[in-house]
């Protein structure tokens, strides 16, 4: 199993931000960015382009109402989308509140937040979900 999936089976502790029969979002715990959420297709698959086409359509229906939240719960320009895939082997969107091109640097350091910190990103976020 990979740590998402675990995530997903509730074997590891998560900031939860939406769940579906499809997907699983949530923080991620070393963001770029305060806000930064991973959308997760429940199916454990290593590549984004792999996963079956009806997940694909299904998985930005399934992010707009969050990123459409995290624009509310913090100062930016837009959300950004972004598929890595590198860190994890199991498929997953990156939703970043971004202001310009550098928020979405993934070469760069990532911030550590405690985890009143993470709990406080989450509050805000589902208080405009």
């Amino acid at each position: 199993m990979t740590i998402f999936s675990k995530i997903i089976a509730g074997d590891i502790p998560a900031y939860k931000i939406a769940e579906d029969d499809q997907f699983f979002a949530f923080l991620d715990i070393f963001p770029l960015v305060e806000g930064h959420v991973l959308v997760v297709p429940k199916l454990e698959i290593d590549k984004f382009f792999d996963v079956p086409d009806d997940y694909l359509s299904r998985i930005l229906v399934f992010s707009k109402p969050i990123a459409k939240a995290i624009e509310k719960a913090f100062p930016c320009n837009r959300v950004g989308l972004a598929v890595v895939g590198l860190e994890v082997p199991h498929a997953h969107l990156h939703l970043v509140p971004i202001n310009g091109i550098d928020d979405l640097n993934f070469t760069r350091g990532k911030l550590k937040l405690s985890p009143e910190q993470l709990k406080a990103a989450q509050e805000k976020i589902l208080a405009n979900l």
